[in-house]
């Protein structure tokens, strides 16, 4: 059976048994008239007035986007947005890409992000999370942390927050809240929003928002200084929209929550002994740090002690940025990290992704499929192939006749799950 695998911009086809369990979201039809959709949405919100009727023509506007490891469709978006504010001159307006901790997008990038007319006549500044100068202290937040946000969103007198949901590893759902932390925070607020105890805990997991103390954090920082309006959307996997929720932030996010999880999370009866997963291709799967969420929803799945095989171009390797790659060399097993990152004397940045995907090791073997060196992947202590399928013939010598296979072809577009 021929599988096409979410892989870089051009999909992975890879043969596999006839008796694997192959596991996609639950078919919907993409909206036809999306442009419609959108301005219903903000012309009929949840909790809030119009979009129209809450801005006046002398505020300063920001809109926090998310950067281009997401994606949300910006392009379509942030025109649509515009158009709903003729009154406000684009002078008036600042597009901050909510980066986190990631690197700046170039112009290029930008371009690609949200067209070449938005990027000519409206200015767009990259978040830079180490940049005292460019953030604002509004307190300290209730897990001890100082809570800095972005100075622009900070000053602004309207501030508007896009984003698209999905499950999330950790977070429970993406969008909504996390459009402002960790998306447009400082270093510090990130670091405790990502501490080993916030990463480690039962209930950070896909689909969790209730008692999940990273959601709950994300909401509270909101709070110091929260978005006036929210506009989110659900994708297919060809990036189509499905869905469009607009207005109060956490009204809105919570109906575009429900919606995801009613399609996007998949309950199974058993466990598998291999999984083969992806991380949902172009711009998702740039780089390893970013497969992690692949690997994280195969381990929902699979058995303790099995085979999880990753398919994730990583185009922009590790990536080179951050400290990723030097945690992982810091020790020489995956029990080592963990051990080295849950003493609560030890603090890097970059130390969640590593925790997450030492968690997975220690779970499950874990391959990699990828254009990176041979000698990056075993950096990370995983495995790496350059044949999926002759990996696969030789996994069914290590189980046997009867190994059990399941498929995710969107990797962490759909979730699907076990009731141990």
């Amino acid at each position: 059976m021929k599988v096409t695998l979410a892989y870089g911009k051009t999909g992975l086809s890879v043969n596999v048994p006839e008796n694997a369990t192959v596991i996609e979201p639950t078919s919907l039809e993409p909206i036809k008239d999306e442009h419609e959709a959108v301005v219903k949405a903000l012309r009929n919100p949840s909790g809030t007035k119009p979009l129209r009727e809450m801005v006046k023509a002398s505020d300063r506007v920001v809109i926090v986007i998310s950067d281009i490891t997401r994606p949300t469709p910006n392009e379509k978006l942030i025109p649509w947005i515009l158009e709903e504010l003729p009154h406000v001159p684009l002078e008036n307006v600042t597009i901050i890409n909510g980066l986190g901790t990631h690197r700046d997008n170039t112009r290029e990038e930008l371009i690609g992000m949200l067209g070449e007319a938005v990027v000519n006549t409206v200015r767009i500044i990259n978040h830079h999370c180490h940049e005292k100068s460019e953030l604002t202290n509004l307190g300290t937040s209730s897990a001890g942390c100082d809570v800095y946000l972005n100075k622009a969103y900070v000053e602004a007198d309207f501030r508007i927050v896009t984003g698209f949901i999905e499950p999330h590893f950790f977070a429970g759902f993406s969008g909504g809240p996390k459009g402002v932390m960790p998306g447009i925070a400082g270093i510090e607020t990130i670091l405790t929003f990502h501490n080993a105890k916030m990463i480690g805990h039962p209930l950070a997991t896909w689909g969790k928002l209730d008692k999940n103390p990273l959601q709950e954090m994300t909401r509270e920082i909101n709070t110091f200084c929260k978005p006036d309006f929210l506009l989110n959307v659900s994708l297919t996997g060809k990036k189509e929209l499905t869905g469009v929720f607009a207005g109060e932030m956490v009204e809105a996010h919570g109906i575009g929550c429900a919606f995801v999880k009613e399609h996007a999370m998949i309950k199974c009866d058993k466990r598998y002994d291999v999984v083969i997963t992806t991380n949902a291709g172009y711009p998702l799967d740039q780089n390893l740090y970013q497969a992690v969420k692949g690997m994280d929803a195969a381990r929902m799945i699979v058995k303790q002690g099995g085979t999880i095989i990753c398919a994730a171009e990583c185009s922009d390797g590790m990536p080179s940025h951050g400290n990723f790659v030097q945690i992982l060399q810091m020790r020489n097993s995956p029990k080592e990290l963990l051990e080295m990152i849950n003493d609560p004397t030890f603090q890097m940045f970059d130390q969640w992704e590593a925790q997450r995907m030492a968690m997975i090791q220690e779970w499950a073997d874990v391959y990699v499929y990828s254009t990176l060196p041979d000698e990056s992947i075993k950096i990370a202590m995983l495995t790496p192939t350059k044949d999926i399928e002759q990996t696969l013939k030789e996994l069914l010598l290590q189980y046997g006749a009867d190994m059990s296979l399941a498929v995710l072809p969107l990797g962490p577009l759909n979730i699907p799950y076990v009731e141990d």
